[in-house]
């Protein structure tokens, strides 16, 4: 297992992984909630190019995509192998208005947190098990997730409020 070709014939095959035929670069494979967060640890530990940094954690919302069949979010990891060059993976697990849940690997890399924090407040995707779920851009006080393309984007909220204790 040499190349990133290798790698996602191995995500296929042990996490029911299949690639991600919208990414234009070739590099993003879909995996269930599920396997996640073993598929982040393979990743990261044992494939034979370590994939060990996580380069960002981003929500997205196809409700206003043209064609979109599937569920309505996904979240999208990005990987990079600091061994070698130019070696990148992404993940896409896909999510359910139903069941906005997804584990967290917050335990894997430590800057998962607050990424995944981000996520959480601007899209509303919980991430089971992260140690400090909370919002991380918007105030206490704000209601609803404004990077959904339904929340209306003139809406004004204002903080009443001090967070900080």
């Amino acid at each position: 297992m040499n190349t990133v070709e290798d790698i996602f014939s191995v995500l296929e095959e042990k996490f029911g992984a299949k690639r991600d035929t919208q990414d234009k670069w070739g590099v993003a494979a879909i995996v269930s909630a599920a396997y996640l967060h073993n598929v982040a640890l393979f990743l990261k530990d044992s494939a034979a190019i370590k994939f060990e940094m996580l380069v960002d954690i981003a929500g997205i919302d196809y409700l206003t995509y043209p064609n979109h069949e599937g569920p309505r979010f996904a979240v999208s990891y990005a990987f990079k192998s600091m061994s070698v060059p130019g070696a990148r993976i992404r993940l896409k697990v896909l999510v359910g208005e139903a069941d906005l849940k997804v584990p967290t690997i917050s335990d894997l890399f430590a800057n998962a947190n607050w990424y995944e924090r981000e996520v959480f407040d601007q899209f509303g995707i919980v991430f089971t098990g992260h140690p400090d779920l909370r919002r991380l851009l918007n105030h206490v006080e704000f209601v609803g997730h404004p990077l959904r393309k339904d929340y209306p984007a003139q809406k004004r909220q204002w903080l009443s409020t001090n967070d900080y204790l």
